[in-house]
């Protein structure tokens, strides 16, 4: 054990001397070192150095952006290094200054070391301007650190830590977790989302792979990738003051056992289907997914104003009117904000959602639609990225720049291109599109829904599948809402018309796709598509055109007879709410027709399945 003195000093004084004190006491009490920290800054110096802590010191640590006073550690060796270095490499940092104290310039595992390689004077004894650590400032204090992989182990853990900010807990209980992963014998890997967004992003690989998941978090972690795994939540403080705990009580959690029902099949097929999904169709799914429950609760919301009265809500203050401004004026007009600010999000990550939901309101503002909101959404991604990925600050300036640099420069960016380059042509080309589908009628609504019904049955939850409903959904902010009835009741067809067809030709099916047929039918009533996908891998060639057709019938039957939904989600549970759909009846009539045609075909496609033989109990 080594005592130590540091001082930290930021031109501001608050938040990165702040940060790079806590960062070295930690660290130091980890590795047994007794260390006093000073911290200097605008508002003076707190916790200062007493004469007795300096002359019992063996070492100096000097973490500064700033000139500091040195005289008063005269004969110390001092290790010197910037307060971004400190709070990222603080272990290498305090490796240094033990290996100074000790009279050698190379930390034990030779990650510091002095500029001349030597931390002797020429006399042999340590001097004060010897022993000197000045390793070069990362680009930016919220950097993620390098987790390189340890020896190899029992085996692999993946760890994602977040805290509001995302600045120094998030990256030092990183470090803690990994150290103490290490010293258990384990590879691991840490994703760190920070304020400038998520660093070491786990590959579905490394989650495959990993016998366990740690999630050290302050802050909501999507947990979707990580089903089926053993998986401990804690807070980012616990990660980072007893990760060697939170690493045991992580493994000791029991394996997820057993063989999945057709649930757990689908979700793993949902997660496939995401894992694949690249670029930009990637960006845009994701800026859709957060948008539907806005679509959803402001469309049932709207069609609750309808109860009392199609005009109901016109009369002030009363509660249709009270409604009407909840769901139109209130879900309804978030949602392009929200399509766009997410499409950013997703291509930027934090830097990209205030530009994109800026532009995102622009484009409603502009008449532009869900058309408009697209282009502001990925124009804020992109933008935001190339300021977040070029523009070069001085270390102890790099906190400014996800809050003023990439906000400023990337919002008014798109700002400026949404009102003068791209509003004025995508809200014509909105118009035209809505003006054409709302007078569409006849052949032309039928082929529509045919198409839109096929789409939807393709792939169950691929890209074409989720084109169709997109182009569906969007609409709805156009008050366009037949596609969207379309799409849903052929989205049901697929695992409602396996399910049927398993009653009704029960030879053609296992008994194991018999039982799965059950659970197929409430997928199907809830309008998740994807409840087919395990069928259909066993017999492509069969599932996939009978789904199509009766999907295309539905679709066709939909849009040819004028039916109308609010909600883009729900299935049949949302049909009971007055207004929802319109008109009901025929709607509820189309999804049936599908669901038949989708049976029958199967019983003419499919070939009767050998069943196991019950064999005669043995004579005794």
């Amino acid at each position: 054990m080594e005592k130590l003195v540091a001082i930290t000093a930021c031109p501001t004084g608050i938040a990165h001397t702040i940060m790079a004190a806590e960062a070295l006491r930690r660290v130091a009490a980890m590795k047994g070192h007794d260390l006093r920290v000073e911290t200097q800054g605008s508002e003076g110096v707190k916790t200062p150095l007493s004469d007795d802590d300096i002359a019992a010191a063996s070492a100096v640590i000097l973490a500064a952006d700033i000139q500091v006073d040195e005289s008063r550690f005269e004969g110390k060796p001092v290790t010197r290094v910037s307060t971004a270095r400190a709070i990222r490499d603080t272990e290498a940092v305090l490796d240094a200054a033990v290996a100074a104290a000790s009279g050698s310039a190379h930390a034990p595992n030779g990650s510091a070391h002095a500029p001349n390689g030597s931390a002797h004077a020429p006399n042999g004894s340590a001097s004060a301007a010897a022993p000197v650590a000045n390793a070069p400032a990362p680009a930016a204090v919220a950097a993620a650190p390098e987790l390189a992989a340890a020896p190899a182990g029992k085996g692999l853990l993946v760890a994602v830590t977040a805290c509001p900010t995302g600045i120094a807990h998030t990256f030092m209980a990183a470090e803690a977790l990994t150290r103490a992963a290490r010293a258990a014998g384990y590879e691991i890997r840490v994703e760190t989302q920070g304020s400038v967004g998520a660093k070491n992003a786990l590959t579905a690989e490394e989650i495959q792979r990993a016998d366990a998941v740690i999630i050290g978090a302050d802050t909501h972690v999507a947990l979707d990738r990580f089903a089926g795994k053993r998986l401990l939540q804690t807070s980012v403080g616990e990660a980072l003051k007893k990760a060697d705990q939170v690493v045991t009580r992580a493994l000791s959690l029991p394996a997820p056992e057993g063989a999945p029902d057709l649930g757990q099949q689908v979700a793993q097929a949902k997660a496939q289907l995401k894992e694949k999904q690249s670029g930009p169709y990637k960006h845009l799914l994701t800026g859709v997914s957060f948008m539907l429950p806005l679509v959803v609760a402001g469309g049932l919301i709207i069609a609750l104003s309808f109860v009392f009265g199609i005009e109901a809500f016109k009369e002030p203050g009363t509660l249709p009117a009270a409604l009407m401004q909840i769901g139109g004026q209130g879900a309804f007009t978030l949602m392009v904000p929200v399509l766009a600010g997410y499409i950013a999000y997703s291509i930027a990550d934090r830097p990209g959602l205030t530009p994109g939901l800026v532009g995102g309101l622009l484009a409603s503002q502009l008449n532009a639609g869900f058309l408009g909101g697209i282009v502001a959404g990925f124009l804020g991604g992109y933008v935001a990225r190339w300021i977040r990925d070029t523009v070069r600050l001085p270390a102890n300036l790099e906190g400014l720049k996800p809050v003023l640099v990439i906000p400023l420069l990337s919002t008014l960016a798109v700002g400026l291109l949404m009102i003068y380059v791209v509003g004025k042509p995508v809200s014509a080309i909105m118009t035209g599109l809505t003006d054409f589908l709302r007078g569409m009628g006849g052949t032309n609504a039928v082929a529509l829904g045919a198409l839109l019904g096929a789409m939807m049955a393709i792939d169950m939850g691929g890209p074409v599948n989720k084109a169709a409903y997109t182009f569906s959904v969007g609409l709805l902010a156009s008050s366009t809402f037949t596609p969207m009835a379309a799409t849903m009741a052929a989205g049901m067809v697929p695992p409602l018309g396996l399910a049927l067809a398993t009653v009704i030709a029960r030879n053609r099916f296992t008994a194991q796709e018999r039982e799965a047929g059950k659970a197929a039918a409430v997928l199907g009533a809830a309008f998740i598509t994807e409840g087919a996908i395990p069928f259909a891998a066993q017999d492509p060639v069969r599932v996939i055109p009978a789904a199509v057709l009766g999907s295309a019938v539905t679709g066709a039957l939909s849009m040819g007879l004028g039916c109308g939904l609010r909600a883009p989600h729900g299935g049949v549970f949302v049909l009971a709410i007055p207004n929802a759909v319109s008109p009901l009846g025929v709607y509820l009539l189309s999804i049936v027709a599908g669901t038949v045609v989708t049976a029958l075909a199967l019983m003419v496609l499919k070939r009767p399945v050998a069943q196991p033989v019950s064999l005669p109990p043995a004579r005794p």
